[in-house]
């Protein structure tokens, strides 16, 4: 919780540092945040697929990205290929062609040491992401059962997620 108030913080000055006196959301930049979570968790990645509304793939195309760590939020890296996030990571998507766009992740049954199922990827839902009406900050979270444990799947919100109900096992009083 307290990487991800420093992290918005960040985002925040940065949004401010640069305008002419007010804040103003550039809708063609975009950060979309991974909250840490547990050791093994964090290892596992999760890849973004961007499509636009004709469901052509448009990941490589329509935006460019890099990214941070928030444990160390003021250094820049570029991606070498794939856009991906583990846990702990923040993508800053930039030059976001104009238009209405699906963001999905998904983690491959071959990737998902240490957490293997062979038998299917983890996906996410569909998020729409519109320069027309933008977001500034989503979140991608792994999805949980009833109890908390993780299974096998992912969230896309615009919203920051709850952490002990959606990715911490319960505590048994």
């Amino acid at each position: 919780m307290k990487h991800l108030i420093v992290f918005l913080a960040a985002i925040l000055f940065s949004l401010n540092a640069f305008s002419d006196g007010e804040i103003k959301h550039n809708p063609w930049e975009l950060f979309i945040y991974r909250p840490e979570n547990s050791e093994k968790m964090n290892e596992v990645r999760c890849w973004l697929k961007i499509e636009d509304m004709d469901g052509n793939d448009v990941t490589y195309t329509a935006t460019k990205a890099h990214y941070i760590w928030i444990s160390n939020p003021k250094q820049l890296y570029q991606y070498e290929r794939t856009y991906y996030l583990s846990g702990g990571m923040a993508m800053y998507l930039h030059s976001i062609k104009p238009g209405r766009y699906r963001f999905t992740v998904c983690t491959p049954a071959d990737k998902q040491y240490p957490y293997p199922n062979a038998n299917r990827d983890w996906t996410s839902n569909e998020f729409i992401y519109d320069t027309n009406n933008p977001a500034k900050v989503i979140f991608v979270f792994p999805t949980a059962d009833d109890n908390g444990f993780y299974d096998g799947g992912w969230t896309i919100s615009g919203k920051a997620p709850k952490f002990f109900k959606f990715t911490k096992p319960k505590m048994k009083p």
